[in-house]
């Protein structure tokens, strides 16, 4: 019997019918596993995954497979949002078995839950260079019924692995835990070294950016290309500190090409997950929540730097995209939206030219086909992906042109929406709206990310608790060190743009929460999971920063961001302690913490900072907008010895380069900027 009917995940969902007797992970399945003396069959993915859909077709929806999978394994489907721990672990195992990892992740355990062989897709039968998935099942329970001291051995050995560490030290002291003890005595090393030291690093992760550069087409290295916003927020934030014009110049032209490419979606707004080719034409049509969250987030900052009126459009075509078709009614933000149309991948937006004039007429549509590029030859299967690449100009305005073939293509094909409200996701996004809301004044985008932060507070009515995900008013699991620090992340973005302290008091206590649940006071970092999940075979440390920042990167930003908020020397303290525990890995590979390089920049170079003493009348509404985002804001609750009111009006003390200006009682953008 399939067990995922009463499931709330999406992804377990589209598995509910499947002829596999699948389970969710639960003791059940492993106890029933170990009771019937049969290894477990897990498989890990996601709702709007392309090749779990293929899989699924394949095998998991075909009676052949099912009854092999019935007969001589326990199946368990894991959905990689809702449960980021077991992914994360298992991916490991993947990756330590075969050298690359992926979705679907498809991977056999004991009943001890320890792993000993993984894979990724696996076609029915043996084809693509791949073993089948029939011939594979056959293998594994021949193995497990003649040779079962060998895949117990295998399995010890691949845990024991797990929880050791690249320097072989226990993984409960986190990355490079054999550095730890020396860290410790560097504490009070001489903070002009260490400073030295971190600058060091900032300059030597630039280096490697420019070396890695793809000068021609924007982004880094070759294809495929994941958009990585997170890349292009450290270096327009080296650029701003440091004034290396280069490392605006990278950014730009990579966030400007992907606008112009197909990995922008010119109908209907929003970023598809990546790009399958160098020059960013082609994308995986796939949209995701968390990577529409940072690049408007991005194009805010290049908007900030450059003025340029392209990024803004960039950002608020995004940002519109998001309301519009991937926010709940009660203010929710889903997760994704598929690749897949009718089976087949990208068809819901491609387009032929006679289609394109039959809807907008033969005049219209002939300049609207010329300017996107959409041609009888195609770019993509035969047909054509809406770009700009070959346009030297992108000033023309197709506006009414695109509302019409934005309603027709809703018209012609189904496209499937992941609606999971995942907590960590819209952190991320209440974060973009909140700092776009200060850039454009538009209420609209403030509303849809004080909304959200609603919705979560609703879904988790416990005053420190947070859950992965929420969906018709059931929550998932507790919540992970991501789903903590990307609400922060978004709660001080909030506070920020609605200059209300509730959201800052909120920040605070999810800070306190995540240091007392995840962090190793021992040995320093934040653990991925905390002392109210379940425990794995391995307790890990995510560092390195992948599609979307490692819970840790967030987390060295949020700390530092509070201390200068608040002046409570504990979070430098723990902001300096995530520095130094992650120092070695940014030295070996730097391009792959760009956040935490965000976060140690600010250390270094702390931002503006403005302290606001309201008047008995409060803060005039839109206040926010006339200061820059990134800058940092405190509000006094009332005057002080050190900050009275000038003039008995609302006071604004501005300190930026290390040295502050006299109390003024107003201001605007420009107040910023003058030397």
């Amino acid at each position: 019997m399939n067990h995922l009917k009463n499931q709330t995940s999406p992804y377990l969902l589209q598995h509910a019918d499947n002829p596999v007797d699948w389970f969710p992970w639960c003791e059940e399945a492993f106890s029933l596993a170990e009771k019937e003396n049969k290894p477990i069959f897990l498989s890990i993915g996601y709702s709007t995954c392309h090749w779990c859909h293929v899989m699924a077709q394949e095998s998991f929806e075909d009676e052949e497979i099912a009854e092999i999978l019935n007969r001589y394994f326990i199946c368990i489907k894991v959905d990689k949002e809702e449960r980021p721990d077991i992914d994360y672990i298992y991916m490991e195992a993947c990756q330590a078995l075969t050298g690359s990892g992926g979705w679907p992740a498809t991977l056999f355990l004991t009943p001890e839950k320890k792993p000993f062989f993984a894979g990724t897709y696996f076609p029915k039968h043996s084809m693509y260079g791949r073993i089948g998935l029939k011939e594979l099942l056959f293998i594994i329970h021949e193995k497990w019924t003649n040779d079962r001291t060998a895949i117990m051995q295998s399995s010890e050995k691949i845990t024991f692995l797990l929880n050791r560490n690249p320097d072989g030290e226990d993984a409960k002291t986190g990355s490079h835990g054999r550095q730890n003890d020396y860290l410790a005595q560097e504490a009070s090393a001489d903070s002009e070294t260490e400073s030295a030291f971190f600058q060091d690093l900032l300059q030597k992760a630039y280096q490697m950016y420019a070396l890695s550069f793809d000068k021609k087409y924007g982004g880094f290295g070759t294809a495929p290309k994941f958009p990585t916003p997170h890349h292009y927020l450290f270096l327009m934030r080296y650029y701003e500190k440091t004034g290396e014009t280069n490392a605006l110049q990278m950014a730009e032209k990579s966030l400007y090409r992907m606008y112009l490419g197909g990995l922008f979606d010119h109908i209907g707004g929003g970023f598809c997950r990546y790009s399958t080719d160098q020059s960013f034409l082609v994308p995986h049509f796939e949209k995701m929540l968390y990577d529409n969250a940072l690049l408007i987030s991005a194009y805010c900052k290049a908007y900030q730097l450059t003025k340029k009126e392209c990024y803004l459009e960039a950002a608020k075509k995004t940002a519109d995209y998001i309301l519009r078709e991937m926010t709940d009614t009660d203010g929710g933000f889903y997760s994704a939206q598929d690749a897949d149309s009718e089976g087949e991948e990208g068809k819901f937006y491609l387009f032929e030219p006679s289609e394109i004039k039959e809807v907008l007429g033969e005049k219209d549509g002939e300049a609207f086909n010329r300017y996107y590029d959409i041609t009888e030859k195609g770019n993509f299967a035969g047909k054509s992906i809406p770009n700009l690449l070959k346009q030297d100009r992108h000033d023309e305005d197709f506006s009414a042109s695109l509302e019409k073939l934005y309603h027709y293509r809703k018209s012609r094909y189904q496209l499937h929406t992941d609606d999971n409200i995942l907590t960590g996701w819209n952190g991320l996004m209440i974060a973009a709206l909140s700092r776009l809301y200060r850039i454009t004044g538009r209420s609209s985008y403030l509303n849809a990310a004080k909304n959200a932060e609603k919705y979560i507070e609703a879904e988790a009515p416990e005053e420190q608790v947070l859950y992965v995900s929420c969906k018709n008013g059931t929550h998932g699991e507790t919540g992970f060190l991501n789903d903590y620090a990307n609400m922060i992340y978004g709660l001080l973005s909030l506070y920020e743009a609605t200059l209300e302290l509730k959201f800052l008091k909120k920040a605070l206590r999810f800070c306190d929460k995540a240091l007392a649940s995840f962090y190793d006071e021992k040995h320093g970092g934040f653990f991925l999971y905390g002392e109210e999940n379940e425990k794995m075979i391995l307790r890990p440390k995510e560092v390195y920063d992948g599609a979307m920042p490692s819970g840790n990167a967030v987390m060295s930003y949020n700390l530092i961001r509070l201390y200068f908020i608040t002046e409570q020397k504990r979070f430098q303290e723990y902001a300096l302690q995530q520095f130094r525990f992650i120092r070695e890995n940014i030295r070996e590979y730097p391009m792959g913490y760009a956040m935490h390089l965000s976060a140690l920049s600010d250390y270094l170079t702390p931002p503006d900072q403005v302290t606001i003493v309201p008047d008995e009348t409060g803060l005039p509404k839109g206040l926010s907008c006339k200061i820059p985002p990134d800058t940092v804001i405190r509000i006094l609750e009332s005057p002080n010895e050190e900050y009275p009111l000038k003039d008995h009006k609302t006071t604004f003390y501005i300190c930026r380069n290390f040295q502050c200006n006299p109390p003024v009682n107003q201001i605007d953008s420009s107040t910023f900027f003058a030397d």
